[in-house]
């Protein structure tokens, strides 16, 4: 098992949350060792741990029957195998502390818009195991989706988010449906509201090359660090009960630069490596972007849409350059391979 003294240092000593970020058991196994309590997935990679270790998963799960087809077919392995790891990898450390022990599944990537398709797919993914967090994309659709399920008592994310009004949105539309459920005696689910800051900063580097701003390499690495942390002060601010997540990491230095933070950190296996040698203990949530790289930044108006809190309205979140793209991927990489994939 390879060591990693920077996570258990951050997992153990500072207020961040380590859930690991892949669903090959074996790498799992790694991150659960150096502090990781939860697990995040998507389309992508259920699709890789299923081609990774067909053997494993066939004599794990009940599999898909040739008669399941299409967005059925994908939506069932999901189902399936985010079921056995939330039941048999995470479950025994579920109830143990806030948010551990808990497994992540994501709705049709295709269907974006279609809030009561999601909502449905929901109920299917709950229904194998109370420690299942479904996934919604920080649409329009999605969002009204995450508030019915919240009120609930599901526990929701919004993925396919990558500014500050769109964790902003998600955070009033958890906090409306959890407080539905509470009115009806049901115990709410958790809310996390995802910013894959990475994301943000690989759509911000091809707007910042054609529009020929005067930020650089340097600054732009810096985006995504920059909205989460004024997201993270407002969500402080406004005391929402749901709880950031970044995620899409590219570099160590995303999670590092958010050391300390009150929230629930999305590590990958490649970040994670990044991490092995960092000896910096440090908690850097509270230190500031430089105010320089900001105001070059800003030279991009799609940055604003993405830093500023009223940078976008919600019916604007689907059209942003991010969701598209990474939709696309989600489809193309994830949910079309599920669909034909046999045990």
């Amino acid at each position: 098992m390879a060591e990693n003294k920077y996570l258990q240092w951050l997992s153990s000593k500072t207020p961040s949350v380590y859930w690991h970020d892949s669903a090959i058991v074996e790498e799992l196994d790694v991150a659960m060792a150096n502090g990781a309590v939860g697990m995040t997935t998507n389309p992508f990679l259920i699709g890789a741990t299923l081609k990774a270790q067909p053997d494993f998963w066939r004599s794990v799960l009940p599999g898909v029957s040739d008669d399941v087809q299409g967005d059925a077919r994908a939506e069932e392995w999901i189902a399936q195998v985010t079921g056995w790891l939330a039941k048999n990898k995470l479950g025994r450390l579920y109830g143990t502390a806030p948010y551990a022990g808990y497994v992540c599944a994501q709705t049709n990537p295709c269907r974006p818009g279609d809030t009561e398709g999601m909502i449905a797919t929901a109920k299917h993914y709950a229904s194998m195991a109370e420690n299942i967090v479904i996934k919604f994309p920080a649409t329009h659709g999605g969002l009204e989706a995450i508030e019915a399920c919240a009120a609930e008592g599901l526990n929701t994310a919004a993925t396919v988010s990558f500014t500050v009004p769109q964790v902003l949105a998600m955070a009033e539309a958890y906090q409306r449906g959890r407080e539905k459920a509470i009115a009806k005696g049901i115990k709410p689910g958790i809310g996390i509201a995802v910013l894959m800051v990475g994301r943000l900063d690989d759509y911000l580097r091809d707007v910042m090359n054609d529009t020929r701003v005067s930020a650089t390499e340097s600054d732009v690495i810096c985006a995504g660090t920059a909205a989460i942390k004024r997201a993270y002060g407002i969500f402080k601010e406004k005391g929402y009960d749901c709880v950031l997540m970044p995620a899409g990491c590219r570099g160590g230095y995303h999670i590092s630069d958010l050391a300390g933070a009150d929230m629930v950190m999305s590590i990958a296996p490649g970040i994670a490596a990044k991490l092995q040698d960092n000896t910096e203990f440090v908690e850097k949530i509270n230190d500031p972007v430089d105010p320089a790289v900001i105001e070059r930044l800003s030279e991009m108006p799609e940055f604003i849409k993405g830093y500023d809190p009223d940078g976008m309205k919600i019916n604007e979140f689907i059209t942003f350059g991010s969701c598209n793209r990474t939709l696309d991927q989600f489809v193309q990489m994830g949910w079309n391979v599920l669909k034909g994939i046999k045990l």
